[in-house]
């Protein structure tokens, strides 16, 4: 049996995917989360082989869960599932340790296989997002341009952004400027819109 941690902070949804694999005879879910800060406890209390996660969950996103469980439980496999296809998305999860990357509206029968594989020391990338992935290319912020995109998401003022991380305004300023030229965009929020559409935040 293939032993599965679900981790999804939509109840429903992770009751609905428990249903579909539990009736695969050859996989077993041992244990569902709702956060993502709960993967690596449930997956190493839970004997968990793969771990599906979701990736906008509290706590922790899919994609650091992912991280996580690569650095805390070398074993243990992940497969990113969830509704959101960003091309950028793909190339982070496969970066920080996730062996597959598929959509919540995979046939049930392809993710029990998706799951199979992952198991096997495979990896499973939906193809169409594979191939999103290939043209789009890596993102073109440093990790400290995303880090103030994502922190100017929510429409705050630069003085607040900086205080935030810890640098000046200036800086701030400076990021900002140079994230807005790499994403073809016009304001701060429009290129943080861009980012986020792309899953590069």
């Amino acid at each position: 049996m293939i032993r599965i941690l679900l981790a999804d902070d939509q109840a429903l949804v992770r009751g609905a995917l428990a249903a579909l694999l539990d009736l695969e005879p050859d996989i077993e879910v041992v244990a569902q989360v709702g956060r993502g800060d709960e993967v690596v406890a449930a997956a190493r209390t839970s004997g968990a082989e793969v771990c599906l996660l979701d990736i906008e969950m509290p706590g922790l996103t899919g994609i650091e869960a992912a991280a996580a469980v690569r650095a805390e439980l070398p074993g243990v496999r992940s497969l990113i599932v969830t509704t959101f296809g960003r091309p950028g998305y793909v190339r982070r999860a496969l970066d920080a340790g996730a062996a597959g990357f598929v959509v919540k509206d995979t046939p049930a029968r392809q993710l029990a296989d998706a799951v199979r594989r992952v198991h096997a020391g495979l990896r499973v990338i939906d193809p169409d997002l594979a191939a999103e992935s290939l043209l789009a290319g890596a993102s073109p912020l440093t990790a400290r341009e995303a880090e103030i995109l994502a922190l100017a998401l929510d429409g705050s003022p630069v003085a607040d952004i900086a205080a935030r991380a810890h640098l000046s305004a200036g800086t701030v300023r400076n990021h900002l400027s140079t994230a807005i030229g790499k994403t073809g965009a016009t304001t701060r929020a429009e290129a943080a819109r861009v980012a986020q559409d792309n899953g590069w935040l």
